[in-house]
């Protein structure tokens, strides 16, 4: 890794509604932009929605026939336009 880039993984351009869940400022469905294996990047746009980065949440990808897995993330990203979430892995 090299520059200002220091990301993992690939990351592929993908658009997903996903519901997320912050402890303190309840749900919001939002639309992705890219998905990796580590994480996911959220578009929003004119939500309520400001956490802090290392904030934990929840995400569940919606309107799939039968319910998604939800799933424990952290933010670790802001710009502009949304945040990057990271898979929380920290029971592993």
């Amino acid at each position: 890794m090299t520059g200002k880039d220091r990301r993992e993984h690939i990351r592929t351009a993908m658009t997903a509604k996903v519901k997320v869940t912050h402890p303190e400022f309840g749900e919001f469905v939002f639309s992705t932009r890219d998905i990796s294996d580590g994480g996911v990047f959220v578009v929003v746009d004119t939500e309520p929605f400001t956490p802090v980065l290392g904030d934990r949440v929840t995400v569940q990808v919606q309107g799939l026939p039968v319910p998604a897995p939800v799933l424990d993330m952290v933010v670790v990203r802001q710009t502009n336009d949304g945040y990057g979430l990271q898979f929380d892995h920290c029971d592993d």
